[in-house]
């Protein structure tokens, strides 16, 4: 007989579960079929870190996002992303924390003063620790500038293990190579004896894990497909993301995958 994976040994209990989520949809996602059916029976944490932008000036990338999203505003916009996210967790009947840190798109290295020099306004990739989308956010290469980022994040995630008794923390894989999502893997590797991965979704529709990182810890996959059909409903109700994610109007039935220890797990 194959050994329980780490899920399933939880899966026989009610205790709690606690998932980061990098941006203010992300767990839902790639995780809300598996959420929403363990919410019935347990606790389910989202703490989103990443949930607030920063005023102008904004790159180009940014303001290409904000377009996206039809709202020119990144206050503005963070605000009702805010707010949906809420209402669709509470929704599904899971509570959301939001950590209150800054998007990469709108992250800069050092806070931009009244006496900025006239470069920093005119061109602000000069001053964001990801000037670009496509050559900085989306390459997994993650800035010297969020050292103390990921030591603020690893404290913020310590404090909610203690504070919600989580039995599994669940992270991003990093499929897709974001910054934000590898930051919050990261943040969630420091918790070796809770930790699941996820497959980030709609990222894994065109791209896949990363394999040696992966057999480094000796994380196999884990498959859940019940629910997807109620899960396609949440993912629309994030109104301000979902055009810009599925811009056909039909977002796909995958299946759930989490990545687990190869072999039996020790309870936490």
């Amino acid at each position: 007989m194959m050994p329980c994976s780490r899920v399933e040994t939880s899966l026989a209990g009610d205790a709690p579960w606690l998932f980061l989520s990098p941006h203010l949809d992300d767990a839902v996602l790639s995780c809300g079929a598996l959420m929403e059916a363990q919410a019935k029976d347990r606790e389910i944490i989202v703490a989103t870190l990443f949930t607030e932008a920063l005023p102008a000036p904004h790159t180009r990338a940014a303001r290409s996002f904000m377009r996206q999203c039809t709202v020119p505003d990144a206050l503005g916009l963070f605000e009702a992303r805010q707010s949906e996210d809420k209402a669709v967790l509470e929704d599904m009947g899971v509570q959301s924390i939001h950590l209150g840190h800054v998007d990469a798109l709108f992250r800069r290295r050092k806070p931009l003063k009244p006496g900025s020099s006239a470069w920093d306004r005119l061109l602000p990739e000069l001053s964001h620790s990801y000037p670009t989308y496509r050559f900085d956010i989306a390459l997994g290469r993650i800035s010297r500038a969020d050292r103390g980022l990921i030591h603020q994040l690893r404290s913020d995630i310590a404090e909610l293990m203690a504070l919600t008794r989580a039995e599994l923390l669940f992270c991003p894989v990093g499929v897709g190579k974001h910054v934000d999502h590898l930051i919050t893997r990261k943040a969630g590797e420091a918790h070796p004896e809770n930790l699941v991965m996820y497959s980030d979704f709609p990222y894994n529709l065109s791209a896949g894990p990363d394999e040696r990182h992966l057999s480094e810890l000796g994380f196999v996959p884990w498959t859940w497909e019940s629910g997807l059909e109620a899960k396609t409903c949440r993912i629309r109700q994030y109104d301000s993301q979902a055009e810009a994610l599925f811009p056909t109007g039909e977002i796909p039935l995958q299946p759930e995958t989490y990545y687990v220890p190869a072999g039996p797990s020790r309870k936490p």
